[in-house]
């Protein structure tokens, strides 16, 4: 009887979903308001009757939606395009969420709210939609024009910001604080951990993809795909990070796959299902009641979404050094909240933390500025010409200085190499020592078990700490002496860069020498420093340290090419794979 009871209001969400989102495209709405719609018709609290029977499979079905459209906007997601789009996304991104969050929390402190309310409401105003945007400048043939191409990367960065939100707030609703060092902390272990994913997963994940397309099987390949996000998403939640987190990096990962457009095409079916059913439920929460009771509050948070998108992604994209028209396009563009608003309200209430009128307040606003999307893009021309003739010519004119005093200052010909040459080494510097990092982590993690794996060899707990540490130092040497490598490159360059002959006169070779000699060191130093601290639960006694050191020492000293071939092995991987991915746009 249960699974007839499922199967009827499956049947149910698909026709109704179906009628409704055919009425809203012939209307030029977005899709994804029409399933919204869809779901407050068949809800429980819209009258005569309730057409839905089973809500919790339904909201376990809603689940997969979200796992599904994550993982979608990560195979959208590239780590080249996120190069491309330069300071504007960061800049205008960061902006934007920490002016939206502080704006949401003080609305919500406004309207005597609790904290945790005015601080969930905060990050759910924070990310804008990359649904709505995509779908409006689809519609309204703008995809390709410049303001587009920005506001793609600045939704890039706020995805990424946005998983490290999720992670935070995780944390705060457990346990009930926030401070700094936990702030840090908890950011730093993400990032870490995004890193190493990435890395590793860009170099397994791409050759497994390859050969399972070798046997030129659909079925094979789907099925492999969805258990390489399935459980990779059990491996994060097991690692106590969010599934939203496990199903966005593996759909990242995924995005390195010359197989990219096969994998697109056999998961969009998919996705659009689950995706649907995900919206539809939604609009199942949605109690007209309480819209009219917070109707004051939905239309003060809309208005807020509007005006402080608009101020924050513009003076964003502005002071990145684009002009006014393009700025204000960019902003007007991005003032609405959705897809990611959702997820993050309902993290609230499955971590029973925040108030039930918070989950349909959210809703009313994304409908209401998804509705308001098109129109204040194409309203964005207009009124960057009435600014124009309004602002005063003085102004106008140090703005206008403004722009042309950033373009100056930018690197031009050779010193912009350089800055490109000290940024890639830099890159490649900190992927080496976030991987040294993530070996020590896994090694105190598990140090525990692999010591009563090992306690019939070695009973003494000083011994077995000893040989875990020992053996996470060996497997590091080939990243450390990468990370050294390419320290002593950086040396050279900055001892040609900043001593002159004429400052140094004979002495300039040597000069240049021991400097070359003396960042390496010191920098080799501070690493072992830092793995000293992340390692300190493992640590051995400095007896054993010394001989683990010393053997290491050695070890380097006679493998030292064949670590140095073993690492440039693995980076002409990771570089063929990034190199020889093809973008979406070029199918």
């Amino acid at each position: 009887m249960h699974a007839i009871g499922f199967i009827q209001d499956l049947a149910v969400i698909m026709l109704v979903a179906g009628v409704v989102t055919v009425l809203f495209h012939r209307l030029k709405q977005p899709v994804v308001l029409g399933y919204i719609v869809a779901g407050f018709i068949i809800g429980p609290h819209t009258p005569p009757f309730g057409l839905i029977h089973d809500e919790e499979t339904i909201k376990t079905l809603a689940e997969l939606g979200v796992i599904f459209l994550m993982f979608c906007l990560g195979l959208e997601f590239s780590l080249r395009k996120l190069f491309k789009v330069g300071a504007t996304a960061f800049i205008a991104a960061f902006l934007e969420i920490m002016l939206m969050i502080w704006i949401g929390y003080e609305i919500g402190q406004f309207f005597g709210w609790s904290t945790m309310d005015s601080l969930f409401l905060g990050a759910i105003l924070a990310i804008s939609s990359t649904t709505i945007i995509v779908k409006a400048l689809n519609d309204l043939k703008m995809k390709n024009q410049r303001f587009a191409q920005l506001i793609f990367g600045v939704l890039i960065v706020e995805d990424i910001l946005g998983i490290g939100i999720i992670a935070l707030l995780s944390g705060i609703a457990v346990s009930g604080t926030v401070s700094s060092g936990e702030v840090f902390s908890t950011v730093g272990k993400l990032s870490l951990f995004m890193i190493v994913a990435l890395v590793i997963g860009i170099l397994l994940v791409p050759r497994l993809l390859a050969y399972v397309a070798k046997f030129q099987s659909n079925e094979m390949l789907l099925v492999t795909v969805l258990g390489l996000c399935f459980g990779f998403c059990l491996l994060v939640v097991k690692l106590e990070y969010s599934m939203v987190l496990g199903a966005f990096l593996i759909g990242a990962i995924m995005a390195e796959s010359r197989q990219l457009a096969k994998i697109e095409h056999l998961v969009e079916p998919i996705r659009d299902m689950f995706s649907a059913i995900f919206f539809v439920a939604i609009g199942l929460l949605i109690d007209p009641n309480i819209l009219v009771e917070y109707a004051w509050p939905i239309v003060v948070i809309t208005v807020a979404v509007v005006l402080g998108k608009m101020l924050s992604c513009g003076l964003g994209a502005f002071i990145a050094g684009n002009d006014g028209k393009t700025s204000l396009r960019v902003g007007m563009g991005l003032s609405q909240i959705g897809e990611f608003s959702f997820i993050i309200a309902a993290l609230g209430m499955t971590l029973q933390v925040t108030s039930d009128f918070l989950y349909p307040v959210a809703v009313a606003v994304s409908a209401i500025t998804t509705l308001l999307t098109p129109y204040l893009i194409r309203a964005a021309d207009p009124l960057s010409h009435t600014f124009g003739r309004v602002v005063p010519t003085r102004m106008a004119r140090v703005f206008g200085l403004y722009g042309e005093w950033l373009r100056s200052i930018q690197p031009q010909g050779q010193s912009a190499l350089l800055a490109s040459m000290i940024r890639k080494i830099l890159l490649q510097v900190g992927v080496n020592l976030a991987l040294v990092v993530a070996i020590f982590f896994c090694g105190a993690y598990f140090a525990e078990r692999i010591g009563d794996y090992f306690s019939e060899w070695v009973t003494d707990p000083g011994q077995q700490k000893a040989w875990i540490w020992g053996a996470s130092l060996l497997l590091s040497l080939p990243f450390l002496i990468a990370a050294y490598r390419k320290l002593k490159a950086l040396s050279m360059l900055l001892a040609e860069m900043s001593v002159k002959p004429e400052m140094a006169g004979r002495h300039t070779e040597r000069v240049r020498r021991v400097i070359a000699e003396v960042i390496p060191l010191l920098s080799l130093m501070v690493i072992f420093l830092l793995i000293a601290l992340l390692s300190a639960s493992m640590l051995p006694t400095s007896e054993w340290l010394l001989l683990i050191v010393g053997v290491a020492g050695v070890v380097a000293a006679v493998l030292w090419r064949w670590f140095i071939r073993v690492h440039t092995r693995m980076q002409i991987a990771l570089l063929e794979t990034l190199g020889n991915h093809q973008e979406p746009s070029e199918h």
